[in-house]
């Protein structure tokens, strides 16, 4: 899940991700039977996402460092 807005999305993303941004993100738009592995640019955002989302019994993981650290492919 990438939590980082649209056009920040749109210009590069993980293949397979899934946007919903930080400042969309309601813990009722999510499926409490999946585990989510969050990502944003540096890694803060989607750490404010992994807060909501523990607190409300999902099952989340921060990607530590976000995309500025992920070194596999990339899509655009």
């Amino acid at each position: 899940m990438d939590v980082r807005e649209v056009e920040e999305f749109k210009r590069g993303h993980i293949s397979g991700a899934r946007n919903l941004p930080l400042s969309q993100l309601t813990a009722q738009s999510l499926n409490k039977n999946k585990k989510y592995l969050l990502i944003c640019q540096s890694g803060m955002r989607s750490k404010k996402a992994y807060k909501i989302l523990s607190k409300a019994d999902y099952d989340v993981t921060n990607v530590s460092g976000g995309m500025l650290a992920w070194r596999g492919k990339i899509k655009k």
